[in-house]
């Protein structure tokens, strides 16, 4: 693995929703970095390319009510545990549990792994909030992927919140998870 600035060159064998990303990154004029690598399936995978980019990437989970009539993708720290009953009584949300792969791809066009803040480029009728713990938003920097599991991004936290998100439409809602037993 190693840190490269901005786009692939060789775009073939990439999927369609890995390149519409950089289409939208490069038109929104925000510089990135990337790195290529295999499938994280351990911390010990997430920590290497943490390393790489020099930032650690966040936990983006994707969440739905008891009644799957809101969505919400939260943003945390990855070493944050997520518990329910802490956001949800922030979004006076109740029985607030995981969305299933099927509305991920509906929504978000992303598939379980690669769940990623870029996904709201793709959720046209907005139809997912956007969650974003107060620690993410304290970082100069944040990582994400490009709709795919097998990169990685990083980029100035100022330009997802100023730039990519109004391009997008989407707007958050600042929470506090203390994430502790």
């Amino acid at each position: 693995m190693e840190l490269l600035e901005g786009r692939p060159e060789i775009e073939e064998g990439r999927l369609p929703r890995e390149i519409r990303t950089y289409d939208f990154l490069d038109k929104l004029g925000i510089h990135y970095y990337r790195t290529d690598h295999e499938r994280a399936d351990n911390m010990e995978a997430c920590n290497e390319i943490d390393a790489i980019l020099g930032v650690v990437i966040c936990k983006n989970l994707f969440l739905c009510n008891r009644q799957k009539t809101a969505f919400y993708l939260l943003m945390m720290p990855g070493d944050k545990k997520f518990k329910t009953k802490e956001l949800s009584a922030q979004i006076n949300s109740s029985r607030l549990s995981f969305a299933s792969p099927e509305d991920m791809l509906k929504y978000l066009d992303i598939e379980p792994g690669a769940v990623s803040i870029m996904g709201l480029m793709n959720d046209k009728e907005h139809c997912v909030q956007l969650l974003i713990d107060e620690d993410v938003l304290k970082d100069e920097n944040l990582g994400c992927h490009p709709c795919v599991c097998t990169s990685s991004l990083k980029m100035a936290t100022s330009d997802v919140t100023k730039k990519f998100l109004p391009a997008t439409g989407h707007d958050y809602i600042t929470v506090h998870l203390v994430g502790e037993d």
